[in-house]
């Protein structure tokens, strides 16, 4: 509990939204409310981890967290082994169950904004040209690590695309891939093999079966035509604040658990452009797209579907110049700081984050300790800036520590955040303007 608590403190983005969340209980006059939300529990803890709040007292206890969780029915005992990735479902989970209780209505463009998630309320129109009623609150009170996976699934027989289908997460749970030998494993490498295709046999398609009915004679029933179908998952919408759970469990031969010790190669910031999933284009639309400007270029994808992407979500060609957790040389440059002048004006990264907090585990499957290196918290004059210096913290033992040493550890937890790009910055100021 100690070394998540730290990790999300580490998370300006996380904190404003807890501010903003919890501004309704403002009102409430009962001393006893903050016994009663996890949302301003966790925000009072998280402020004073951030030096956003002075404490009476010189130690803190968190234990008002566990007090608070029991009333949101979580049996949650001090003395057992716990695991901090399944503590932070159980917060985000508790804190979405928190936000169901207000009364919602779901809007139906929240759809839209769902697969572009820079779209802004002027931006969407209504077909029938009338009064568009406003966004509902619901969908803007996400917390920042809500995102969804959209699963696309293409039959390999007559290359029907099926309805693309968003499921959320808060977190992106990656297993380690088998090492090849000779080459360190890095952050994108675990990333591509979440993403890698897989084969899906013995399922119906009703592009097929309506193929087969159509030449077949009247009278004759026709069954289920199944096929093989190609399914691959990408990053419908991304969050402000990522978590990366690197699964550390593996099983041996007879049955045992065992825990994964390699090095898995991260970066101070990351880059998840070419992992996000972007709508494609019918060729007819994106044929007249082009005789309008020409200079917008397409791309296909491996079915050879169009895609265009628009100019906020413009993907960057980055492989060659940087891979996630195997950067050169050159770009292992002073901490905070990113080479966006090695990237063209047109192709900077969209979808860039920067590392806030690594959570470690030292021991085995049964028995352990979880450490945290985080960002120190920024000074009181200047509370938007982010620090360049990291601390090791072991529940109350803190320490200094280097950057590379924070890169050299055996990750179980990676907090980032997105920052943005001097592209979408002109483009929100342009925005702001109009």
């Amino acid at each position: 509990m100690n070394s998540l608590l730290q990790g999300l403190s580490a998370c300006p983005s996380f904190i404003k939204w807890l501010e903003e969340f919890t501004a309704q209980y403002k009102t409430d006059q009962n001393q006893s409310t903050e016994h009663q939300y996890l949302s301003l529990t966790l925000l009072h803890l998280l402020r004073a981890l951030s030096c956003q709040e002075v404490t009476e007292d010189d130690v803190l206890d968190a234990s008002c967290l566990l007090e608070v969780l029991r009333m949101y029915r979580w049996q949650i005992s001090s003395f057992e082994e716990q695991d901090a990735h399944e503590l932070f479902h159980v917060l985000t989970s508790s804190l979405e169950d928190e936000r169901e209780r207000q009364p919602r209505v779901t809007h139906l463009f929240d759809v839209h904004s769902l697969e572009q998630p820079e779209i802004t309320q002027k931006q969407i129109s209504c077909r029938t040209r009338g009064s568009l009623p406003p966004m509902s609150n619901h969908w803007k009170s996400q917390h920042p690590f809500h995102g969804r996976l959209t699963s696309n699934m293409v039959c390999k027989h007559c290359e029907h695309q099926s309805p693309v289908r968003y499921d959320t997460f808060d977190s992106l749970s990656l297993s380690i891939p088998a090492a090849m030998w000779g080459r360190p494993m890095t952050l994108d490498h675990c990333l591509h093999h979440f993403i890698s295709s897989e084969s899906v046999k013995d399922v119906v398609c009703d592009n097929c079966t309506k193929i087969q009915a159509e030449g077949t004679l009247h009278g004759q029933s026709i069954e289920n035509q199944r096929t093989t179908f190609v399914k691959q998952l990408k990053l419908g919408k991304l969050p402000q604040c990522l978590c990366i759970h690197l699964q550390r469990l593996s099983w041996s031969n007879q049955g045992t658990p065992l825990k994964r010790h390699e090095h898995v190669q991260f970066n101070e910031f990351l880059i998840m452009d070419i992992y996000k999933y972007h709508i494609p284009v019918h060729k007819s639309s994106q044929n007249d797209l082009n005789q309008k400007n020409p200079e917008e270029t397409t791309s296909e994808t491996k079915d050879g579907t169009a895609v265009k992407p628009s100019d906020a979500e413009q993907p960057c060609s980055t492989k060659s110049l940087f891979m996630n957790g195997a950067c050169s040389p050159s770009f292992l440059m002073t901490s905070g700081t990113f080479p966006l002048t090695a990237f063209p004006e047109c192709s900077s990264p969209v979808y860039l984050y920067r590392l806030m907090a690594v959570v470690v585990h030292h021991g085995d499957m049964h028995s352990g300790h979880f450490v945290t290196y985080r960002r120190s918290p920024p000074s009181p004059k200047n509370p938007l800036s982010i620090s360049n210096q990291w601390l090791w913290i072991s529940d109350d033992t803190v320490r200094k520590a280097s950057l590379q040493e924070v890169l050299s550890s055996s990750a179980y937890l990676l907090f980032y955040e997105r920052v943005h790009s001097r592209v979408q910055h002109q483009s929100l100021e342009l925005r702001a303007e109009e």
